[in-house]
């Protein structure tokens, strides 16, 4: 019982001090894209009905949810994805809303891994969602909001990798297999499987040009060129759309001096199964997971009463911070570093002291001296935090004994010289 007090479940952590602060500071930073972007801020509830991220929207598996009843015996969940719950949002308050929303959030998501996965299963993730514009344009802009965001966090290498879901659909409709044969299919795929994406395509019954297809999806990433190449191996329609698509968001993240950020993957595929256009991740070094993950899906609002195109993206705010810290890539953050010590005698003469540094923006911390504890044991406490100056008013006030903790000198100069 000792031990539950004091320690957190697998999963999740404590973050305290300089780090929590170097967090709101990448998170604000981020923000600051998207609010440049013209998005607006929403939040949505830590849980909802299980109805809301049940698996037949494609949302996260059911069993990774943590679920809960209330007291009138309704299931809810910990929310586990941001775009379903915003999806419902909008279908409640915009319903009869034709133009386009630009939303952005800054929300922690819940998903029960298991522990040998090693991943948290509190994340803090940030990200924008484009309602109601079903453009190559709006599918740039978000590409866009996303190299923006990680450089303004401090990342100068990283890349995305675009693909395109109905590339793999187009083909997968002409071939006609099974829901769970698709499944296989998509996993290993997704794994770059090559010999388990041959052993499965050869087995069914399918034209050989269409078993050439499905063996070359997993080659089909890297540059446009590489992708282009994929024309040559079908002629469906839908998958062939697919490649003009990109192609014309290549052309505008151009417009926008980005494309050298993006590269192509028309094996890519998702866990979500909302997505129905575009679809990416972004990856940099330091870390062994994307950062970065969105897409298109422009069959999810209609669920909810609202048929709307969207298109957005969530940051994994922890795993770009580990990325961050592993690349020593420092992010500048304001902490305080002087504390101003004094006896009860010169209270008034330490507040006026206090108000002066923060109507300068300057952050102090304002200590009355403990009769039992020596100037020696303050000066031992900040050297256990961010303090590296410590400003000390004895009983009579008129000065301030000015300690370098670094320098270990002290100095002291009139109170008045301070407020002047």
């Amino acid at each position: 019982m000792a031990n539950k007090l004091l320690h957190t479940p697998d999963g999740v952590r404590d973050i305290y001090g300089v780090e929590c602060t170097r967090k709101a500071s990448i998170q604000n930073r981020i923000l600051e894209i998207f609010h440049l972007y013209g998005y607006q801020d929403i939040e949505t509830p830590t849980f909802e009905f299980f109805d809301i991220f049940h698996e037949s929207r494609g949302s996260v598996k059911a069993k990774e949810m943590f679920k809960f009843f209330d007291r009138d015996n309704h299931t809810l969940v910990l929310r586990p994805d941001e775009t379903p719950a915003i999806a419902r949002c909008v279908t409640k308050y915009f319903t009869e809303e034709d133009m386009p929303l630009r939303l952005c959030y800054l929300e922690r998501t819940f998903i029960n891994n298991t522990s040998y996965q090693g991943r948290l299963k509190e994340a803090a993730q940030t990200g924008v969602e484009l309602i109601g514009d079903d453009s190559s344009d709006a599918d740039a802009e978000i590409l866009a909001m996303v190299i923006r965001a990680l450089k303004a966090a401090g990342l100068t290498e990283f890349q995305v990798e675009l693909g395109e879901v109905d590339f793999f659909r187009g083909l997968l409709e002409e071939a006609g297999m099974d829901e769970e044969m698709e499944e296989k299919l998509r996993e290993l795929i997704e794994n770059k499987n090559y010999f388990g994406v041959e052993e499965l395509v050869m087995e069914q019954p399918i034209p050989q040009e269409l078993k050439d297809a499905f063996l070359k999806l997993p080659e089909l990433f890297g540059s446009l060129e590489d992708i282009q190449a994929a024309r040559e191996f079908t002629k469906n329609p839908r998958a062939l759309r697919a490649i003009d698509r990109l192609e014309e968001v290549n052309r505008i993240l151009e417009y926008y001096d980005l494309s050298e950020y993006v590269s192509y993957d028309l094996g890519m595929l998702s866990q979500y199964q909302y997505y129905t256009g575009i679809i990416f991740k972004a990856y940099t070094y330091g870390t062994g997971d994307y950062i970065v993950n969105g897409g298109r899906y422009d069959k999810l609002l209609v669920q909810f009463g609202k048929d709307a195109p969207a298109v957005g993206f969530g940051i994994s705010v922890d795993d770009l911070m580990l990325a961050l810290s592993r690349q020593k890539i420092d992010t500048p953050v304001r902490v305080v570093n002087t504390m101003i010590l004094f006896e009860p005698e010169s209270r008034e003469q330490a507040i006026q002291l206090a108000k002066h540094f923060r109507d300068t923006s300057m952050p102090v911390q304002l200590q009355l001296k403990k009769a039992d504890k020596t100037l020696e044991a303050y000066k031992a406490y900040a050297g256990r935090t961010t303090i590296t100056n410590l400003l000390y008013l004895d009983e009579k006030g008129f000065s301030v004994k000015i300690v370098n903790l670094n320098l270990d000198r002290m100095d002291e100069i009139p109170l008045s010289e301070y407020l002047k």
